[in-house]
């Protein structure tokens, strides 16, 4: 699937819900798995998003690192529902995707995938469409690696992916591609999925 295709089936997808906050899909296609994580809906979801003080991430190995508590709450409600598929060996390449909230969730899939199964670290990929800020402090190389495959999709002048701001020590961990034209849209039109799959459209056509 290309960026538009990808995002298209993240906002077509039938959702599961676990917990208060937590919806999320798995599609399996031969011996790749699709693992989708679906944006803000409802009032508990935004809960989660402005619940960003930062939050030590301890079961990775000896590395501590913090993350936005918010997402991290909710990522460990999926967490149980998703670890026997991803640890399944049938599985020689995950693609993870998600958007606004769901990019957040799917950025903390994507370490969990790189930790778990390093097996297939060259073979995971991440895709985080409107992507809030989810690491809190200084990164290392170590730390960096764990997301040299996640991608970062940014409509410019969208507000959330600047968010929770730079000031309070948060930041973006991976590559981030700019799409659609300065000044085309206010910072929430920017963030708003119609508005992205357009500019995907022609991003594609490029």
């Amino acid at each position: 699937m290309n960026l538009y295709e990808l995002f298209s089936e993240c906002m077509k997808i039938p959702y599961a819900q676990t917990g208060i906050s937590a919806n999320y899909a798995v599609k399996r296609e031969g011996t790749t798995l699709y693992l989708f994580f679906q944006g803000s809906n409802g009032k508990n979801d935004w809960k989660s998003n402005l619940d960003f003080p930062a939050k030590p991430y301890k079961r990775m190995g000896k590395t501590v690192w913090f993350a936005h508590r918010g997402f991290l709450n909710v990522w460990k409600e999926i967490e149980p529902m998703l670890e026997k598929d991803i640890a399944d060996p049938y599985f020689k390449s995950i693609v993870i995707t998600g958007y606004s909230h769901g990019a957040a969730i799917a950025l903390l899939c994507h370490e969990y995938v790189w930790f778990h199964r390093s097996d297939l670290r060259n073979t995971t990929e991440g895709y985080g469409f409107g992507c809030p800020r989810v690491f809190w402090g200084v990164r290392g190389k170590k730390l960096k690696k764990r997301w040299e495959t996640f991608l970062v999709i940014r409509n410019l002048n969208d507000l959330v992916t600047h968010l929770p701001p730079a000031f309070l020590g948060y930041s973006h961990v991976s590559k981030i591609l700019k799409i659609g034209q300065k000044g085309k849209y206010s910072p929430l039109e920017a963030h708003q999925a119609e508005n992205i799959l357009t500019e995907l459209a022609a991003y594609e056509t490029k």
